[in-house]
């Protein structure tokens, strides 16, 4: 299959377009506008509908909507916008309807800047919505893997009727790579027949949202938790980079991976034993990679204040075996950084 050179953002649209995603509710934000310029270009040309809601909290709910009848759909936006949308997360959650959001992270907190940040991992992975309730989080390395996980999240939310977020950040949607616009794997993907047809002959339906009695609401989120055992055991995925001797690791996700790989390679020059354990689902989370007892130390690298850091520790057990090293707000971390710390934490070990 020939490769064509795509920016992050338009490989969102290319992607998601592919995968039969005909309707997008978005507002623009920086730094991810070119994926609603694109959806508004290119949906109508397939019978599709762009709509630029007045905020994101109206395009959340036009999601909602859209995905309740059983339209696939998506929405992106950045971490201030992703932070509005958060009632309506809860909402597509508790209907259990499938749906996909992009969100390219910038800086924080607040308004923050439009440079590239990984700050939103605690408000996507452990849940910014009220209630308990958990989305599928799927975190790309590059822009292949945009391409890959975009695809694939509109069939992870339709097999499971979950929503799923990709979480990448400003500089993969800003970034230009070479990609295949390849299938994702055949999935079990059960028939949509819960869907709202606007004949429902006056039932209560799996989308409505409001329930007043205590258990009936236990029991949806009892019902819910057992799916996502299933998720759990179903699609957790980590990627092991030069671990098969590695004495200590890295662990890191998304852009700072890539920064992450390159000093890998360098320390491995210079005869350090180390490696990389890269999460590709942030949830659920791939917690066996980091059981290793023969690892000395795991050093976690960020673009954020160590978000991470939680999972890393319960992943491998012991809470003084994990580092952490970042930046955060828009500073992006360097090669010579991150070899610079891994030395001092492996000390003259090689």
């Amino acid at each position: 299959m020939a490769k064509v050179l795509l920016k992050g953002n338009e490989a969102v649209v290319r992607a998601a377009i592919e995968a039969g995603c005909k309707y997008f509710f978005g507002y623009p934000i920086t730094p991810q506008n070119e994926i609603p310029e694109y959806f508004s270009k290119e949906l109508p040309k397939i019978g599709g509908a762009f709509v630029q809601g007045e905020s994101e909290v109206a395009s959340i709910n036009m999601l909602y909507g859209a995905a309740a009848a059983g339209a696939r759909a998506m929405t992106s936006s950045s971490s201030p916008g992703i932070a509005l949308m958060q009632e309506g997360i809860g909402y597509i959650s508790k209907a259990e309807v499938p749906a996909v959001i992009v969100n390219m992270m910038r800086g924080g907190p607040g308004l923050g800047g439009i440079q590239p940040s990984q700050a939103d991992y605690n408000m996507c992975v452990k849940g910014g919505s009220n209630g308990d309730y958990r989305n599928v989080v799927l975190a790309p390395g590059n822009v292949q893997e945009l391409v890959d996980m975009v695809q694939e999240a509109f069939d992870i939310a339709d097999q499971y009727g979950i929503l799923c977020i990709v979480l990448a950040d400003g500089l993969i949607g800003q970034m230009m790579e070479p990609v295949e616009l390849r299938k994702p794997k055949e999935r079990p993907i059960p028939a949509k027949d819960w869907a709202l047809t606007g004949r429902n002959g006056g039932k209560t339906h799996r989308v409505y949202n409001l329930k007043l009695q205590a258990p009936d609401l236990e029991k949806d989120n009892f019902d819910l938790f057992k799916k996502y055992e299933v998720i759990e055991k179903n699609e957790k995925r980590h990627e092991d980079y030069k671990m098969e001797d590695a004495e200590f690791a890295f662990a890191s996700y998304g852009t700072a991976s890539r920064v992450v790989r390159t000093a890998v390679d360098r320390l491995r020059e210079e005869g350090y034993k180390v490696g990389l354990v890269r999460p590709q689902t942030l949830w659920p989370f791939p917690y066996e990679a980091f059981d290793r007892p023969q690892i000395k130390k795991f050093m976690d690298i960020e673009l954020n204040m160590g978000q991470m850091v939680d999972d890393v520790v319960l992943g491998c057990g012991d809470k003084e075996k994990v580092e952490f090293f970042g930046h955060t707000g828009g500073v992006l971390i360097t090669v010579d950084e991150v070899c610079d710390f891994a030395k001092k934490i492996m000390g003259g070990a090689k």
